[in-house]
């Protein structure tokens, strides 16, 4: 039982941390689409 809920536990930690990650990754190139767009104007 013990393990199980370490294990879930872990990989619950790492979904969140994934997410973050995404998310980040998406502000930057929503970012980069707007650096883009002032350039071209």
């Amino acid at each position: 039982m013990k393990k199980t809920a370490t294990l879930i536990a872990l990989s619950l930690a790492f979904v969140l941390a994934g997410c973050n990650t995404v998310k980040g990754v998406g502000q930057d190139i929503e970012r980069a689409g707007n650096a883009i767009e002032r350039a071209a104007k």
